[in-house]
């Protein structure tokens, strides 16, 4: 059967009909020029199988806009590289006002890389650009490529968007681990959601990831605290909720819970997703 989604690497179309969306507006909250061209029919077609459609996707234009600004937050405190893990169609390193000393790195499996080289053939960085096709669930190929990374000596800036979730807890902790264990890899900006907005996404999303056999499944207990363990310490969390609804992209049924004062600490018992940021906590010479 051709389901509208076939592979983790097709879930990353749907949110760039998204981005589109969000930059044919007339107030956008940021511009992805190329965003309708990578998502293709295909990205229509996931979200009109969709069983809400576009009615959330404040959610993901939040996550959107608040990685961008942990991103050029890193840069203005003299972070000089980059390096974006299962970067997906992101076009981040194209349409964010960079440095021209900045070394952005884009890493997918070959199958999306491939594609991106492609769609993406004739358009001008001002950064310094590298694109890398590796199967990150190689353990031993992504040691590798982590420590010749290093090997530039700039302080650099993770980024795992829509990564996390579909991992297990023991590979989100490995890579954690690895992230930690790297030096230089100073922070880490990453996606999180609360185990209980799982059965949420879930009904939006039908049997979608079910039949691409793309499940969701890290949404720790513990939330930021998880990565204590693996060298990450939390130091900036936002709620994309929160954060929609200062961007004006709510529902007034969405707004009226996005007003609800949220709990303090990590281990949240009532839906939740955000964006958090994180520092190494170990000395790595």
């Amino acid at each position: 059967m051709d389901h509208a989604i076939r592979n983790i690497a097709d879930t990353s179309r749907w949110v760039a009909v998204y981005r589109a969306d969000e930059t044919d507006r007339p107030d956008a909250v940021f511009r992805d020029p190329f965003a309708r061209r990578l998502a293709g029919e295909r990205g229509e077609k996931i979200v009109s199988e969709m069983t809400t459609g576009r009615k959330n996707s404040w959610s993901l234009v939040a996550r959107t806009w608040l990685i961008d600004q942990f991103v050029l937050n890193c840069i203005k405190s003299e972070f000089t590289q980059v390096l974006n893990l299962a970067s997906g169609l992101d076009t981040r390193a194209y349409r964010l006002s960079l440095p021209v000393e900045l070394h952005w790195i884009d890493v997918d499996l070959p199958e999306i890389t491939s594609y991106m080289n492609e769609m993406m053939k004739d358009e001008k960085l001002v950064c310094q650009y590298t694109r890398v096709a590796i199967d990150l669930s190689k353990r031993a190929e992504r040691m590798d490529f982590f420590q010749e990374i290093a090997k530039n000596n700039k302080r650099t800036v993770v980024i795992t968007e829509g990564l996390l979730v579909y991992l297990s807890e023991t590979d989100v902790g490995t890579l954690a681990f690895d992230l930690s264990h790297t030096p230089g890899f100073d922070k880490w900006i990453t996606d999180l959601l609360s185990p209980s907005i799982l059965p949420l996404i879930d009904q939006e999303m039908g049997n979608l990831l079910l039949n691409a056999k793309t499940p969701l499944l890290f949404a720790p207990e513990e939330g930021e605290d998880f990565f204590r363990l693996y060298g990450w310490k939390p130091i900036e969390s936002k709620s994309r909720l929160k954060t929609a609804a200062d961007l004006k992209r709510l529902t007034d049924e969405m707004l009226s819970l996005a007003v609800i004062p949220e709990p303090s600490g990590t281990n949240r018992q009532y839906p939740w997703a955000g964006v958090c940021v994180f520092e190494k906590s170990l000395i790595i010479n």
